[in-house]
């Protein structure tokens, strides 16, 4: 018996690397601030995935596809014998981890596939930026969750598969995919160390990595641009007097017609506009309200406000409510915040009406 190198240094950067970017992929999910990054890890997931592609074609001998094709029945064979004590131990891939390799790329694929989808069409960035409208990329999401949560399980099956088989052959499959080496018969050979390949592979990395966080877009590559919307000098000027400008798309057009009818009760006030100043307003309001859908926040706020409602509050509509109902009460009250009103204190991109979910960051 004798000690040699099994997993390649590509493979085991691969390993690693894809491990991490789809266990950091999954903990970013939920979280508007952090959805640049988990965009971010979902590319590199991509990149990962086509650089396996090439290199189980012209990879290590224990790395090609061609050393672990085993058929379903192969791998059921195997987990079966495996719970007994009967399996017999390969030094590649065993069937039932052969099966696990080919699933995972499969499901990392369309995973990675629907999120592309999912920003093109919920966000309006991307790869597929335009491709689809809100509502198809609001549905392209719920498969996009459930592949995820697929593709979890069966990463748990996997690292099961992998303690059972450290534990029935008494070898550490873990440290094996950290140095590579397995113990093995004499006349077995070993793969070639491949260093080079490794380098450019952690190149690509970086590069791809350095591009995203430091060029991509504005707040150093962690906020998305939004597309330009509409404005009106007037609109600013007249709204911006007492508050934030709020761009018409965060309201229905009835909502900001009902706003100008009863203008002389604004809120307690009486805004004193003439005639024709109501009409150039209305004139750029009701074009660029809500059920336009310019933006994200538009056509969500616009859905989820019924027919015969007509909010005259942002912080009415029940899509704002539900977007904040998890702020703190105390968030509220901090000097940088002071009020619901002041959106530009969380909102990078408030003054220019986008409020991309990246965008995103609730001060402290």
């Amino acid at each position: 018996m004798k000690t040699i190198l099994v997993w390649d240094l590509p493979l085991r950067l691969f390993h690693w690397l894809f491990a991490a970017s789809f266990a950091g992929a999954w903990l970013t999910a939920e979280s508007d601030e952090w959805l640049s990054l988990h965009t971010f890890l979902g590319y590199l997931m991509l990149g990962l995935i086509g650089f396996r592609l090439v290199w189980g074609r012209v990879g290590g001998r224990y790395a090609r596809f061609s050393s672990f094709l085993y058929g379903p029945r192969a791998g059921l064979d195997y987990l079966r014998q495996a719970m007994t004590g009967r399996a017999v131990r390969h030094l590649g891939h065993n069937p039932a981890g052969s099966q696990a390799v080919f699933l995972l790329l499969g499901l990392g694929l369309l995973v990675g596939l629907s999120g592309v989808f999912v920003q093109g069409g919920e966000e309006q960035h991307g790869a597929a930026a335009g491709m689809f409208g809100y509502a198809l990329g609001k549905a392209i999401k719920e498969g996009h969750e459930l592949l995820a949560s697929l593709m979890l399980l069966l990463v748990f099956a996997h690292l099961a598969g992998v303690a059972l088989e450290s534990w029935r052959h008494r070898e550490n499959l873990t440290r094996a995919l950290v140095d590579g080496r397995k113990v093995a018969e004499d006349d077995a050979q070993a793969a070639r160390p491949n260093s080079f390949v490794a380098v450019l592979l952690l190149l690509a990395v970086a590069t791809f990595s350095a591009w995203w966080f430091q060029y991509r877009g504005s707040e150093g590559g962690l906020a998305f641009v939004g597309k330009k919307l509409p404005q009106n000098a007037l609109w600013n000027e007249e709204c911006g007097s007492c508050h934030q400008a709020f761009h018409p798309g965060l309201l229905p057009a009835r909502s900001w017609q009902s706003l100008m009818a009863r203008q002389s009760h604004h809120f307690g006030d009486d805004l004193g506009l003439d005639g024709a100043a109501v009409t150039q307003l209305l004139a750029f309001a009701v074009p660029n309200a809500a059920e336009q859908g310019a933006t994200e926040a538009a056509w969500k706020i616009n859905h989820s406000v019924p027919a015969n409602a007509t909010p005259l509050r942002i912080t009415e509509t029940p899509y704002w409510i539900r977007k904040h109902r998890e702020i703190a009460a105390a968030d509220w009250t901090k000097p940088q915040v002071k009020s619901k009103a002041n959106c530009p204190a969380c909102h990078l991109d408030a003054e220019a009406g986008t409020y991309e979910d990246a965008a995103m960051r609730v001060p402290g």
